[in-house]
Parts: structure tokens; C-alpha cells; sequence
């Protein structure tokens, strides 16, 4: 009898993981199957492991202009960047390293290279309490700073990119969701702007995910 290979579902609140080796394409590196069928998954499901997919990318690209710019200054030093995607059901931040080799940033996601921890629930959860939303998201800071050198907080990048649930709701709740979690960002240690804590709409991650399926 095959095995399933369905995950198994998690027990509590909170979960990290390490992410399995993907490398882009600054090193020689092989097609992950990342979109490959599994068994009895909706659509919905598979949009959002879509639209998670295409943050993560999206700011791997801006970080890529970032350090391209910078390159010279930055040659054979560690780097680190951080995505907070802010789903229906939970929270995921991404913390992931790369060195500059030349003038191009280099990614490699095994090894420690990118790592991640969730918490339940979702960022649309606090539209009646916006303001409890920050100890949800310095749960993750914690995490991250515990993944991050304290000497490079200052200059490593963090973004927010809300998605799902949060777009459903009032626009004016939604500014109040935002505004609790730049309060919070601002006061974290990292880097960070109140622009790069946003809602991504279903059009940007279309182009998000096309750029992906291109290039890829």
C-alpha cells in the first residue's frame, strides 16, 4: 500500500522549520518540484502555498537590487534579509542569508540558509483588538533575532507583506492592522520603512507568481 505523504497537522500555535535546499539562479541548481500534485489538495490551498511562495520571491528580487547597488561595499560579507507573510491563519516569518560573490548577492536556502517559524492566528483575527497584534509579531522578531547577528539588526531589511484574509476586510481595519504592525517593525532593531508593511493584492501576486513560472 502507498504511504500517504499528506503533512501531518500541527498541534500548536507555533512551529519552525528549515527550509529544503533551493538555490536561485546565481549558482548551478536543479527545478524543485514545488508544485507538484499532492494528493486531495484544494484550490484555495494551493493558492495560498502560491501566494506564500511568490512573497518570499518577490522580496528575494528587491533584496537582489538592494545589494546589487551596494556590491562593492559589501563583497565577501554575510547578509541577511526578513519576510513576515501575513496569511489567513497565521503569521510566517522567513529569515534568510546570502553572500555577495562579485557583484551579484548569492542565496543558498539549505543549510540554514532560510528558515522560517509560524504563529496562529492570522493578522485579520486582531481586526477588533488591532493593537494586540504586536506581541503575535514579536513572537517572530524574537525568532529572528535569535537568527540574525545583533552587530547587522540594524542594516538587515524586514517586510511585511499581508495577504488573504486581511484584504478582505474594511479598508479603514485594514490601515489599523498595518499600523499596529509598523508600530512594531519600527521598534524592532531592523531595518525597516512603513511602506515595506503592505497588503499585496491577488494582481501582484499574479505577477509575482508569473515572474516565478518565467524564470523558473
Amino acid at each position: 500500500m502507498r504511504r500517504s505523504n499528506a503533512p501531518k497537522p500541527v498541534d500548536s500555535g507555533v512551529s519552525t522549520d528549515t527550509m529544503d535546499p533551493i538555490k536561485l539562479p546565481m549558482r548551478p541548481a536543479t527545478r524543485s518540484n514545488l508544485f507538484a500534485r499532492g494528493p486531495k489538495h484544494g484550490t484555495k490551498s494551493n493558492f495560498l502555498i502560491l501566494a506564500s511562495i511568490a512573497v518570499t520571491f518577490a522580496l528575494l528580487l528587491l533584496c537582489y537590487l538592494f545589494v546589487h547597488a551596494r556590491s562593492s561595499r559589501s563583497f565577501g560579507k554575510r547578509r541577511y534579509g526578513i519576510v513576515i507573510d501575513g496569511g489567513s491563519t497565521g503569521s510566517r516569518i522567513h529569515v534568510f542569508g546570502f553572500d555577495v560573490e562579485g557583484q551579484d548577492p548569492v542565496f543558498d536556502f539549505g543549510n540554514g540558509g532560510l528558515v522560517s517559524m509560524r504563529v496562529n492566528p492570522g493578522l485579520s483575527a486582531y481586526s477588533d483588538d488591532p493593537k494586540a497584534l504586536g506581541d503575535s509579531l514579536k513572537e517572530l522578531l524574537e525568532f529572528g533575532k535569535g537568527r540574525v547577528p545583533r552587530e547587522l539588526w540594524r542594516e538587515t531589511e524586514i517586510r511585511l507583506m499581508a495577504t488573504a484574509g486581511l484584504r478582505l476586510l474594511d479598508p479603514a481595519v485594514q490601515d489599523r492592522i498595518l499600523d499596529s504592525c509598523r508600530r512594531t517593525l519600527g521598534e524592532s532593531g531592523f531595518k525597516f520603512r512603513d511602506e515595506w508593511a503592505s497588503v499585496i493584492t491577488g494582481m501582484a501576486i499574479g505577477l509575482f507568481f508569473g515572474g516565478l513560472m518565467t524564470k523558473y
